[in-house]
């Protein structure tokens, strides 16, 4: 059997991935209308980046990192020896931290300069069981600001990201934004006990891993999967109910912004979002047409402690990703369509093999004045090659001949409106224009 994909990865076959790079020139342009530039990390970070600044309670640090070890290094591991922290890589498993990570590195923030506004686009890695929008290897768009703790950050960003679904083409009337606070360093520590309290009362009916998650970061189980969690976790203290009087004002200021700028949405308290590093404002857009349990498109929030935590100075920072193939299956449940990523302006069919040197020599001054042409390579009837060229897509043919050549004109045809007329060889450039 011939060798396919990895399992939970993709082809982007050619007209998926020109609306992938449609995809990210549209983010690129509403993206810096904000302020935001392209930043490039690497695909691979030291391990030590993800545990510490995910956090070592999340499923992507605890289930689905991909790490990778090599050479000299496996083979220490293998028998049974130790290798440096900085040998441990992993592939991203998002984006936020490598981004956080290179601010910190190359000091883009310095203190009292303006915020650094970043965006990037690329390929994401998590161990996974593969299922309908949810894939080991995907594609994700994010943006990240640091320096910067004012709520009108907060809400520009969930505008800026609502602005860009409707420019991509999904219906606002199919989207749902929620929205959440939760809280900083001096509200949530109280809260969390809270809930570690509240989870203890009801050990008996949550799951196991909800239970390991109660030590580590009880925040977690709002995150479970399981039914019954979901049911007892329905019941447990709200983060809205505890916040302290700088992350109410500062949550209170966001949604009044939000208003303002006519953005609807849904407050939820349980909304925590999957990573640790999250501070205040959290939000989610969720689409249900066409994507089943998986129905996030995107989502984001605030970590005022990330760039510490990454060995980097106090900088606060917002950010938000949105995954390509989720808003894929979106757009499709639109009844949105991929453009063909196949274009041919002009078809140039030769009679027969004498004047095909000719007919060469016309393809590359049409493409040389900037026209998508093509011509057969295999030596087809005349037939098939209008056969090729309508498969093509090709808005016109050009038929050249012996007797055509002769007379230096090419016979031209519309295949739409299957008009023909005779061209003069040296003119049809300007005709094609």
């Amino acid at each position: 059997m011939a060798i396919q994909a990895p399992e939970g990865t993709k082809d982007l076959l050619p007209d998926e991935a020109l609306f992938w790079t449609k995809f990210k020139a549209c983010a690129a342009d509403v993206f810096g209308r904000y302020g935001y530039v392209p930043i490039e990390t690497p695909i691979i970070e030291q391990t030590e980046l993800f545990v510490r600044g995910i956090g070592e309670a999340t499923d992507v640090v605890s289930k689905e990192m991909f790490t990778a070890v090599s050479g000299e290094n496996l083979k220490k591991l293998i028998d049974g020896g130790a290798i440096k922290a900085k040998s441990r890589l992993s592939m991203r498993p998002e984006g936020t931290a490598g981004v956080v990570r290179a601010v910190v590195q190359h000091d883009l923030v310095p203190q009292g300069a303006a915020p650094a506004k970043l965006m990037y686009a690329g390929q994401m890695f998590r161990a996974e069981r593969p299922q309908k929008g949810r894939q080991r290897q995907f594609n994700q768009i994010g943006v990240e600001c640091l320096g910067a703790e004012e709520p009108t950050v907060d809400a520009e960003a969930i505008v800026m990201l609502m602005r860009f679904y409707r420019e991509i083409g999904i219906p606002e009337a199919d989207t749902r934004l929620i929205i959440n606070s939760m809280g900083c360093e001096k509200c949530r520590p109280a809260y969390r006990d809270m809930v570690r309290a509240y989870m203890n009362e009801h050990a008996d009916e949550l799951c196991e891993t909800c239970m390991t998650r109660a030590e580590i970061n009880p925040l977690r189980a709002f995150d479970c999967k399981n039914v019954r969690c979901a049911a007892v976790m329905e019941s447990a203290p709200k983060i809205t109910d505890h916040l302290c009087d700088d992350c109410r004002t500062h949550y209170e200021t966001v949604k009044t912004l939000l208003d303002g700028a006519g953005v609807t949405y849904v407050e939820d308290s349980k909304l925590v979002r999957g990573l640790d590093y999250y501070t205040r404002t959290v939000f989610e857009v969720q689409v249900d047409n066409g994507m089943g349990s998986q129905n996030a498109i995107g989502g984001g929030g605030r970590y005022d402690k990330l760039a510490e935590e990454v060995g980097g100075r106090p900088t606060p920072g917002l950010g938000f990703a949105l995954g390509y193939e989720r808003c894929v299956l979106a757009l499709q449940a639109a009844g949105v369509e991929f453009e063909r990523a196949q274009r041919c302006d002009l078809f140039v069919a030769c009679v027969d093999d004498s004047v095909r040197m000719r007919a060469f020599g016309l393809l590359q001054e049409c493409r040389d004045a900037g026209f998508a042409a093509e011509m057969d390579h295999q030596h087809r009837s005349l037939k098939s090659q209008f056969k090729l060229a309508d498969k093509l897509g090709a808005a016109r043919v050009a038929v050249l001949g012996p007797d055509e050549l002769t007379a230096g004109q090419v016979k031209v045809r519309d295949m739409t409106s299957h008009e023909e007329e005779l061209v003069a060889l040296a003119d049809l450039v300007a005709h094609l224009g």
